[in-house]
């Protein structure tokens, strides 16, 4: 089984470099443009686009034969891409150019790397850190992506391919709840405060709104100020939550890996959506707006998979409102069974934090996921746990046990 990571490297361009640079950039997004123009828009295929484009491409853009091909390729997969999701693909802009072994080289010898630009092949000084050059040494890697940043900076992102174990088989299950007053609680004890990425973002919050407002209203020379100040911020926020993002996957799975055991996180899809309909203030919508919980189950994914250990997602219904000791779920009507961050079960008096609660509750029907050998379960469970809740709420069935039991 392999897997392939995708490491970002800045470059150091000469000055002439750069200004090739941009021409490569413009001549790759006027060449997508151009074929996803000419070509039927329900062609996907990269060979038929080729086909059809490929000697207009090099001689009206000045582009090579490997860089003709890869922009036949880059439109068919945004094609492909764009279909999934019911649209159609508009424009491409000089943002990025895709490269394959032919036209790209990574060199160690001197750290550069050897693209092919427009006029010729051009070695390029590479800005790596202590990262980057750890992931790099020894290897060959075959692709790439020339990219321009926002911040306007050139970057190379190289594709790296390694061989990973097969995921371990195990009913151990580590459940992990999800949240913004804890960042993640696992059914093994752990937990991440979200106090602290919340102070964070509500400081960089009421700092761009100072200078934005000082950006367009104040003088001349506080204007300018405001405006460096803005873009030399940029960024540092969301690199903040990245890196803390990085940690806890890291702790979690490698946690998962020493116990040979699987890790269950709650399918959040669709949360966002449904939250905004609600009525909140403007404040509550930004912090649950900025909430990255989906980036966290990305890097708990990519590293499970590095590792070998299995993530599976569940169904988040009443994990929350069901008690993790008797499996019976609340509340009751007329009753609260949550108070702040303390869960109550009314009916063995469990009385414990919510959210260990909820992690261990993830964790037992993560466990009957993984028994079934799939989201069978997960896709269902609403529905039996929904029709249990009826019969507990007239004082009448069993208990969930049977159901999560299988």
């Amino acid at each position: 089984m392999e897997q392939t990571l995708t490491l970002a490297c800045k470059l150091q361009p000469t000055p002439e470099q750069s200004s090739q640079i941009e021409a490569l950039l413009k001549a790759f997004a006027d060449g997508c443009n151009f074929a996803n123009e000419q070509v039927n828009l329900k062609t996907t295929s990269k060979t038929t686009i080729q086909s059809q484009v490929y000697q207009q491409l090099r001689e009206k853009f000045g582009l090579s034969a490997n860089q003709a091909v890869r922009v036949c390729a880059r439109v068919g997969a945004s094609r492909k891409a764009a279909k999934s999701k019911g649209e159609v693909v508009k424009e491409f802009r000089p943002t990025s150019a895709d490269y394959d072994a032919r036209i790209f080289a990574f060199r160690e010898k001197d750290w550069t790397v050897s693209l092919t630009l427009l006029n010729g092949r051009e070695h390029i000084k590479l800005d790596a850190g202590n990262y980057q050059r750890g992931k790099l040494k020894g290897r060959k890697p075959t692709s790439a992506q020339l990219c321009k940043h926002r911040d306007g900076g050139y970057y190379i992102h190289i594709a790296l391919t390694d061989e990973v174990p097969d995921p371990i088989k195990s009913d151990k299950v580590i459940g992990v709840d999800l949240g913004r007053r804890d960042i993640a609680v696992t059914s093994e004890g752990d937990s991440w405060s979200g106090k602290d990425i919340q102070q964070v973002r509500d400081r960089y919050a009421r700092v761009r709104a100072s200078l934005q407002q000082k950006a367009s209203k104040g003088t001349r020379s506080t204007r300018r100020r405001a405006r460096q100040i803005l873009k030399r911020l940029s960024g540092r926020e969301q690199r903040y939550q990245t890196w803390l993002n990085h940690n806890i996957s890291k702790v979690i799975v490698l946690s998962a890996l020493r116990g040979n055991a699987i890790i269950a996180v709650e399918d959040l899809t669709g949360i966002r959506e449904r939250t905004n309909e609600m009525p909140r203030s403007k404040t509550e919508r930004r912090r649950s707006n900025s909430w990255a919980f989906y980036q966290l189950r990305l890097f708990l994914s990519y590293k499970g998979i590095k590792w070998g250990v299995e993530l599976i997602a569940v169904n988040p219904a009443y994990t929350s409102q069901t008690c993790s000791e008797c499996l019976h779920i609340h509340p009751v009507r007329g009753k609260s069974y949550r108070s702040g961050k303390s869960f109550k079960c009314g009916h063995c008096g469990n009385h414990c934090d919510a959210d260990a609660n909820g992690s261990k509750m993830i964790s037992i029907v993560g466990g009957a996921v993984s028994l079934l050998g799939g989201s069978v379960l997960s896709c269902n469970l609403e529905d039996h746990i929904r029709a249990t809740k009826k019969q507990l709420t007239l004082g009448v069935g069993e208990s969930p046990r049977t159901l999560v039991g299988g």
